[in-house]
C-alpha cells in the first residue's frame, strides 16, 4: 500500500496551530468549472462556506420509500449485530447503518442520481466513487449528538485519504427542524485544517462511531473559527440535500424533541484521491468505512424527474 507526504499531520502529542488548507475547494477547473447544473453563484457559495443546502430537493414521495427499507433493514437480526450497524451509547436504538448502498438496490441507484452526481463531479473536478455510505438516526427523545469534527481528519488519519477531495451529500429522510438534532456547520471552516491530539487507539472506530473522543478539535480553535464564520443549522423537509466539503466542522445536539431524525450519507471521493496507508500509523479500518476495492468511477443511472421536483439553494 502507498504511503504519501503527511501535508495535514495530526492525533498529535500537543496543540498545534490551525493550517490553511493547500487543496482548492472546487476541483474543476477553467472551462470546466461550468460543466455542471451548478451555476456561479453557487460555486462561490461553496467556496466561501463550504457547503450547500438545497430545500426540498426531493419530493417527501421521492423518499420515503427509502426509510421505509430502513425500517425493514433494521429488523435483519444478522444485520442489527454486525459491525456495520451501530447502537446508540445511551438509548440502545439505531445510530448509523454503515454501506448502505451495498446493501440495497435503491439505495446504489440514487448514489448514481444525475441531479445528486452531475454537482459533486463538477465540484471534484472528474469522476468519482463512493467512499462511504450511512443512515445517521436520532430517536425522538433519546437520539444522541454527534461532536464537533472534520470528517477528512478522521478519514486522513484513520482511512489514508490523501487531500480534501471529497463531498458528503445528505439527504433527508425526515423533516430536519430546530428540535431534533439538525446537522450545524461552521461557515469558513473548510479553510483550515485542525489538527486534533491524541493518539489513534487499535480499533478506535469501533468506540468514535458511538462516542467520539479521539479526532476532536480542541475547542478553542472551535471557538475562533465560529467566532470568524458563525454557526448555521440548515432545516426543512423530508427530501432536502446538504452537500458540504469533507474539511468543513460539523456537529448535532441530541434530539430532545418527540420527531425522530434520519440522514442519508453518500460520501464522494475523487478517483485521483484514492486511499493509502493511514497517515496516523494505525491499521485500515474495514472497507464498510473507507472504500479500497470497490472505487470504480460511477456512472449516472437515468430516471424521469419529477414535476415538483426543484432547487432551493439555502443562502444567507
Amino acid at each position: 500500500m502507498l504511503q504519501r507526504t503527511d501535508f495535514y499531520p495530526s492525533r498529535l502529542d500537543s496543540p498545534a496551530d490551525r493550517l490553511r488548507r493547500t487543496a482548492p475547494t472546487v476541483h474543476a477547473q477553467g472551462p470546466k468549472r461550468w460543466q455542471g447544473p451548478l451555476d456561479e453563484q453557487s460555486l462561490a457559495r461553496f467556496e466561501r462556506d463550504g457547503f450547500l443546502w438545497f430545500d426540498g430537493f426531493f419530493s417527501r414521495d421521492r423518499v420515503t420509500p427509502f426509510l421505509d427499507e430502513l425500517q425493514e433493514l433494521a429488523k435483519d437480526t444478522a444485520l442489527a449485530n454486525s459491525e456495520q450497524v451501530i447502537k446508540d451509547p445511551q438509548s440502545g436504538d439505531l445510530r448509523s447503518v454503515f454501506a448502505m448502498h451495498e446493501l440495497s438496490e435503491r439505495f446504489d441507484q440514487l448514489t448514481r442520481d444525475p441531479r445528486i452526481l452531475g454537482m459533486v463531479q463538477q465540484l471534484l473536478g472528474g469522476d468519482v466513487y463512493i467512499h462511504q455510505s450511512r443512515i445517521n438516526s436520532k430517536t425522538g427523545f433519546a437520539g444522541s449528538g454527534f461532536e464537533w469534527h472534520s470528517d477528512f481528519e478522521t478519514w486522513h488519519a484513520e482511512d489514508g485519504m490523501p487531500e480534501m477531495r471529497a463531498v458528503s451529500a445528505s439527504l433527508m429522510l425526515t423533516d430536519n427542524s430546530p428540535f431534533n438534532g439538525p446537522l450545524m456547520l461552521i461557515p469558513g471552516s473548510h479553510d483550515y485544517f485542525v489538527p486534533c491530539v491524541g493518539r489513534t487507539p487499535a480499533d478506535n472506530w469501533k468506540q468514535s462511531l458511538k462516542d467520539q473522543s479521539i479526532g476532536v478539535p480542541d475547542r478553542s480553535h472551535i471557538a475562533a473559527l465560529a467566532e470568524r464564520g458563525g454557526i448555521e443549522a440548515p432545516t426543512g423537509p423530508a427530501g432536502s440535500l446538504l452537500l458540504f466539503e469533507c474539511n468543513t466542522l460539523h456537529a448535532s445536539n441530541s434530539n430532545m424533541s418527540p420527531w425522530p431524525r434520519a440522514n442519508l450519507f453518500f460520501v464522494y471521493n475523487s478517483v485521483e484521491n484514492q486511499l493509502v496507508e493511514p497517515f496516523s500509523g494505525s491499521a485500515a479500518r474495514p472497507e464498510f468505512l473507507g472504500a479500497r476495492k470497490n472505487v470504480k468511477p460511477l456512472t449516472m443511472q437515468e430516471r424521469h424527474v419529477e414535476a415538483d421536483e426543484t432547487q432551493h439553494v439555502y443562502s444567507n
